[in-house]
């Protein structure tokens, strides 16, 4: 049976494709049959819960090629856990005593929706999971076929998440920039902190493209030292440190370029940093699925501070490409990998599949509908990687 009724939502933080992949959904799905209505929740799940919608009309339908060039999401995004009553409770998404996971249900049903595509990390395939099946129990039909979305690439067993190139990206043009604030002091220390709370790919794949970035294009003999510019040390949740060990093997670069620059991952250190602020009787925030507000924890900064002293900088500076990167408009190589994902998505939609569409490493990387059982987040850093070895020893020799 043709779909008659499709809703699109994007979730979760920002990333640099959600526009794009909105836009491709809707010109997908005209492809196939303009006929079918398009809904839009804003805000994500909290839009579902809520009954916040909009109707993806003929003017919008005109018009939303323009969205390949935006960042952000044009329907919005929330973090919402629907599991997680009282938080919904608390923040007047549903009323006292109801169930999330019922609520939005009942609008799904309302709504008359036979298609849901969500457009989100692997909480919000989740979630969406749980609503088939939840509406499969109460006899209705939702086809649910989620995009991945995540500038982390922590997706298993998605091999390159929508919109993480895009980031990777963008923070090394940020970084082009604010690095070149070593030359403002002597002995400065430059802490690039790079979003990505558990896996370190983002900030691996950022430094990777800022060091190509700096062997393409910075040097003049006998002025201009391209290892003055570049990284003198990668940090990511896979590789422990220790704060003093890391200051000896970067003192040698501090006494021969007169500066320090490091690539820090906001999930690097984070353990000590947690740590040593409850051992402190300060409270850590956390979020609603439970995770620390790494914004409060502020590695980048601790990082910093602690190295600043032990390395005798006269000048230290602390930067954070997240926000830059993750509200990028998608670059050319998330283009393409959005509208293959959009139009796997809506024949599988059509089909009457479900799942998550995506590059599955347990099957040759080939592009496919991913079953929801063997979606999951938690997808670490490969250190061992080429790249990353290559990387590392680039590093390196520039101290």
């Amino acid at each position: 049976m043709n779909p008659r009724k499709v809703a699109i939502l994007t979730s979760g933080g920002l990333a640099p494709c959600l526009s794009s992949a909105v836009a491709s959904l809707v010109e997908e799905w005209d492809r196939h049959d303009r006929s079918v209505e398009i809904l839009g929740y804003r805000s994500g799940y909290a839009g579902v819960l809520t009954g916040d919608s909009v109707v993806i009309d003929a003017e919008i339908r005109k018009g939303i090629h323009a969205a390949h060039l935006l960042g952000g999401s044009p329907l919005g995004n929330s973090r919402v856990k629907l599991s997680n009553a009282a938080d919904c409770e608390r923040r007047g998404l549903v009323g006292p005593g109801q169930d999330p996971l019922a609520v939005a249900a009942a609008q799904l049903v309302s709504d008359g929706v036979d298609v849901l595509h969500t457009i989100g990390g692997d909480d919000t395939a989740a979630a969406a999971s749980e609503l088939a099946a939840y509406l499969f129990d109460m006899d209705h039909e939702l086809r649910v076929v989620a995009l991945p979305k995540t500038i982390d690439n922590d997706i298993i067993p998605v091999r390159q998440s929508m919109g993480a190139a895009t980031a990777a990206d963008y923070g090394s043009r940020f970084a082009q920039n604010v690095i070149a604030e070593h030359s403002a002091s002597p002995r400065s220390l430059v802490v690039h902190e790079v979003m990505g709370r558990d896996c370190g790919w983002l900030t691996a794949a950022t430094a990777r493209n800022y060091e190509t970035w700096v062997r393409e294009h910075v040097g003049i003999p006998g002025l201009v030292d391209p290892a003055s510019w570049g990284l003198h040390a990668v940090l990511v949740p896979e590789i422990e440190f220790q704060i003093e060990e890391l200051a000896e093997k970067l003192s040698r670069a501090m006494d021969h370029h007169g500066n320090v620059n490091l690539f820090v991952a906001e999930g690097a250190g984070a353990a000590q940093v947690i740590s040593e602020a409850i051992a402190a009787g300060e409270k850590v925030r956390m979020d609603a699925f439970g995770h620390p507000k790494l914004d409060a924890v502020n590695v980048g900064r601790w990082i910093g501070d602690r190295l600043g002293e032990l390395l005798d900088a006269e000048k230290t500076l602390v930067v954070k490409s997240g926000y830059f990167a993750r509200s990028a408009p998608a670059n050319a190589e998330d283009r393409a990998l959005v509208a293959a994902c959009a139009s796997m998505a809506v024949e599988s939609a059509i089909a009457g599949r479900v799942g998550v569409v995506g590059e599955d490493e347990e099957n040759n990387d080939v592009l496919g509908l991913i079953e929801f059982d063997r979606v999951s987040g938690g997808k670490s850093l490969d250190v061992s990687a080429p790249w990353v070895q290559k990387l590392l020893i680039e590093v390196d020799e520039n101290l």
